[in-house]
């Protein structure tokens, strides 16, 4: 047999560029390719017979082998080959790996083993008529989830069991029984048989060293990254650039390099000369700080009566794990204009550094002591959670801040929309903020400082969507179809807009959705992605995809995208 995973639903996911892609879930069945004709289906009608005695039941019977010495696989015997008739020590793997393949109507010699369909991301045989199956998110991209649910099937029972969770990979051994897995960082060997029994100890590799001779790795490293430009660019003349000329001039500069920061200079300067967007060189063997976090309350402070006083407490959405404002949490409220006075115990004033008081608080329950009077004589004591960062809480008060603007300044007819960047934040925004708007005459989009991501199709084929018809209801106002804003709409562009947030403004004026306002996008259209990994953990990028116009112009990469006049 020959399995195969496939899906009915996978080509909403299948462009691999496309924003329309983004959180599409993705189920697949589990099929097997009967590869002779005179092999019976794998998974044919089972007798509903109680069983007999063992020793009339016919349990030793075993399915005829047909003419190229195939037996079914779970008969209790298997017929002698000359293989086994040679003894001990001789390969008996050629036999077993030529398989005549009948391809006349082979298509109706594929059926569907009974497995529930889910988001299978990778298939292993292990032994005889047994399957593993890795299960991903049910969403096709899922941000920040990549743990996989392994599955143990069964072809004889016809049963499946799952076996591991929330892993990061597996393999199995060359004979199927053991299987190794990585699972937080640790990797673990268990029996494949079955779900590890209390959880397979991890294997002890924290004593394992490897020795390295840094000058020797960033030599392969050099030529390495002359080989991913040489296999990956798109460009096969490389932009005018003489690779191997390239790399003989730049190879004496190795010999003054002292350090990886070094190394990723020289990196930089010589794949610079390719002129191209998202080259970059990241990562590699740096060298190791501890971190010290500083908790922050999500505020601004001005200084007077020699305190810190609470200038601007910034909102959140504290039903949203992303958007905790620690000074806004039920049962805290502090409010503008009172004073900061102590933070676990410890007076703070003027003189003082404010954020040395909140070092190792990020994440931690400390107390804070605040009150109307610089005194503190109407101090009040409140445990709140720091946050390591504030710039969620920033930009989503940004967001609002603008919103709430052209609400105002329009009467209430003209949504806006901010896109952060066409990958998950812009989906999770347009997604918000767009349908829930829905009922404005006009909408105004903002992908100022837009960092990219897939092609934003998603986003513009809702925006140019055309009233098809109109529908009335007992209850209130008539509501158009499909579901959209079919007003004037304009975009907001600025010159930290890139990659993604170039193609946005590219698709919207190409599509006559409405004019575009602010300032030339960045320029920066091309894709990346797919490359191996230095020695040492580094990536250089090759833009493999370079995105063209349709009469066969650089219309946006080392261009960008102008507003209207």
């Amino acid at each position: 047999f020959l399995y195969f995973a496939a899906s009915t639903d996978f080509g909403l996911t299948a462009g691999d560029s496309d924003m329309s892609g983004i959180a599409r879930p993705v189920t697949y069945n589990i099929y097997a390719v009967v590869l002779q004709t005179n092999v019976p289906s794998p998974v044919a009608p089972q007798s509903d017979d109680e069983s007999a005695d063992k020793k009339s039941s016919g349990a030793d019977f075993e399915w005829p082998a047909n003419a190229n010495g195939f037996s079914w696989p779970f008969s209790k015997k298997k017929p002698a080959t000359s293989a086994d008739k040679a003894g001990p020590g001789t390969n008996q793997l050629q036999e077993t790996n030529l398989v005549s393949i009948d391809f006349e109507n082979i298509l109706q010699r594929i059926v569907a083993l009974p497995i529930p369909a889910r988001n299978y991301t990778d298939l292993e045989a292990g032994k005889s008529g047994i399957l593993y199956l890795a299960e991903g998110p049910s969403l096709a991209n899922a941000p920040g989830e990549s743990s996989l649910t392994v599955h143990r099937f069964d072809l004889e029972k016809r049963k499946t069991d799952q076996i591991l969770d929330h892993v990061d990979s597996f393999a199995l051994s060359a004979d199927g029984e053991k299987m190794l897995y990585r699972k937080d960082g640790t990797f673990h060997i268990t029996d494949s048989s079955k779900a590890p029994d209390g959880g397979a100890g991890a294997l002890k590799l924290d004593e394992v060293e490897v020795y390295v001779d840094p000058p020797a790795e960033w030599r392969q490293m050099y030529r390495e990254v002359w080989r991913i430009e040489r296999d990956f660019f798109f460009n096969p003349h490389f932009n005018g650039l003489d690779l191997t000329n390239a790399e003989r001039v730049y190879e004496p500069f190795l010999d003054r390099v002292a350090s990886r920061d070094d190394l990723t200079d020289l990196f930089r300067q010589m794949i610079g000369n390719l002129d191209v967007g998202h080259l970059w060189v990241r990562g590699g063997a740096e060298p190791k700080f501890d971190e010290i976090n500083v908790g922050l309350l999500g505020t601004d402070y001005e200084i007077a009566h020699d305190r810190y006083r609470f200038k601007k407490i910034y909102d959140g959405q504290n039903w949203n794990p992303d958007l905790q404002a620690p000074l806004t949490q039920p049962g805290v409220n502090v409010k503008e204009g009172e004073y900061l006075l102590a933070v676990n115990g410890r007076d703070l004033y003027a003189s003082n550094n404010l954020y040395s008081f909140f070092q190792e608080t990020a994440g931690r329950q400390t107390v804070i002591s605040v009150g109307a009077k610089p005194d503190g004589s109407d101090a009040r004591d409140i445990t709140v959670v720091p946050a390591p960062n504030e710039f969620a809480l920033r930009n989503y008060a940004w967001i609002e801040g603008n919103r709430r603007k052209v609400d105002e300044m329009t009467g209430g007819r003209v949504e806006y929309v901010y896109l952060p960047d066409t990958s998950f934040g812009g989906y999770k925004n347009f997604n918000r903020y767009f349908f829930s708007q829905t009922d404005k005459q006009a909408a105004i989009v903002d992908e100022r400082f837009n960092h990219g991501g897939w092609l934003a199709d998603y986003i513009v084929d809702y925006l140019r969507r055309p009233v098809l018809n109109r529908v009335m209801t007992r209850e209130g106002h008539d509501i158009s179809e499909p579901f959209s804003i079919f007003g004037p709409k304009v975009m907001i562009i600025n010159q930290f807009a890139g990659s993604g947030g170039d193609a946005l403004p590219w698709y919207f004026r190409k599509l006559n959705i409405g004019p575009l306002v602010g300032t030339r996008t960045w320029g920066g259209l091309v894709g990346i992605g797919g490359y191996p990994s230095l020695i040492d953990g580094g990536t250089v990028m090759a833009p493999r995809w370079a995105i063209y116009g349709l009469h066969g112009d650089w219309e946006v990469e080392n261009h960008g995208i102008a507003p209207d006049d």
